[in-house]
């Protein structure tokens, strides 16, 4: 049975965050163990150095070399460095992202590799991570750049069934208005549709769908971007038969609890879809890339340098974004099973 479990690839985050803590935290549970193989790509040098902090003594990780040498009853980690690292636990630093990068470099090539089934990402600082390398505002930016294509990606907030996803990520506010078209609106409403179809196995997604402007610009009073933009995407959908609802007021769209009647509410941006989120699902929530090839998820929280090293950090997040990767994962799986050419499976079992 150890062969088919999922192989869970783990960025370490920040080096100098609450990344590698909750990494550890988790997988302290021995029943993480049963449900998939992680694989951990850092230093063994930087975890011990994040496990005594905490003052764990009774956990290690199996340092191996290439998947191929993973034991599917431990906590794996492959050295993606070599050289000792100044920790500052708590501060911003320059290795901080230099290391997170070279992290999630050797992660990203091991799922193109399709040496890991699934991704999840510890939390980096967007700033100290900018390199020549990495000039990304973010994980989903530079994971579409990797596995897909410009606009073919979307950020999705989960929490059992309450799902916010966002029409624009993260660029300045004094920018949305002018990214938004009523073309790029339609194409995340498809992505996020595709999505709850494909991955989470919800038959006729209902779509809420957020307006702009206060009281959704009440008629144009108050902005006319609902009227122009958001309402032919809105109506473009619906013709071509999806359940899509809305502009909705963003205030009393979950003031009054009316995001409970929907599979999933699409945001026109980042902080008017993650604010009510993080307020209700904030120990519970998972970031999810939707839209690519590949299933990643992270924590819905950042590097917490507030509380880096001082064991206060909660690995619920993390943990769910485990459980939801790996629920993806299988739930696309299946439903790329059954949507298979009827007629090419038929012609395979005559050919047995």
């Amino acid at each position: 049975m150890t062969e088919e479990k999922i192989i869970v690839g783990i960025t370490q985050g920040d080096i100098n965050g609450i990344g590698l803590e909750v990494i550890i935290k988790t997988f302290l549970d021995p029943q993480m163990l049963e449900i998939c193989t992680p694989v951990i790509f850092g230093s063994n040098k930087t975890a011990s150095y994040h496990r005594k902090a905490l003052n764990i003594e009774d956990f290690s990780f199996n340092q191996i070399r290439s998947i191929s040498e993973i034991n599917h009853k431990r906590a794996n980690i492959i050295n993606v460095y070599e050289e000792d690292v100044i920790i500052e636990l708590g501060k911003q630093t320059e290795s901080g992202g230099t290391y997170a990068l070279k992290s999630l470099e050797a992660a990203a090539y091991a799922l193109s590799q399709n040496m890991i089934d699934v991704l999840i990402t510890a939390p980096i600082n967007k700033e100290n991570i900018q390199s020549p390398d990495f000039k990304f505002p973010g994980h989903t930016e530079y994971l579409e750049g990797k596995f897909g294509k410009n606009g073919s990606s979307l950020m999705f907030l989960i929490s059992d069934n309450f799902r916010v996803a966002v029409v624009t990520g993260h660029i300045p506010l004094a920018s949305v208005a002018k990214e938004l078209t009523t073309e790029k609106i339609i194409k995340k409403i498809q992505i996020l549709h595709n999505s709850l179809i494909q991955d989470f196995s919800v038959r006729k997604p209902k779509i809420a769908v957020l307006g702009l402007n206060p009281h959704a610009g009440d008629n144009g009073v108050i902005g006319d971007e609902e009227k122009l933009i958001i309402m032919p995407a809105i109506n473009k959908t619906k013709e071509d038969g999806m359940l899509v609802y809305g502009p909705y007021p963003a205030d009393g769209f979950f003031g009054n609890g009316a995001y409970k009647n929907f599979d999933a509410v699409l945001a026109m941006y980042h902080d008017q879809g993650l604010i009510p989120f993080k307020t209700i699902a904030f120990n519970s929530g998972v970031n999810f890339t939707a839209g690519l090839p590949i299933v990643r998820t992270s924590p819905d929280h950042g590097t917490a340098y507030d509380i880096a090293g001082k064991n206060m950090a909660s690995e619920e997040s993390f943990r769910k974004a485990i459980y939801t990767a790996i629920d993806i994962y299988k739930t696309r799986n299946q439903y790329a099973e059954i949507t298979a050419n009827p007629l090419s499976i038929s012609l395979k079992k005559k050919d047995r």
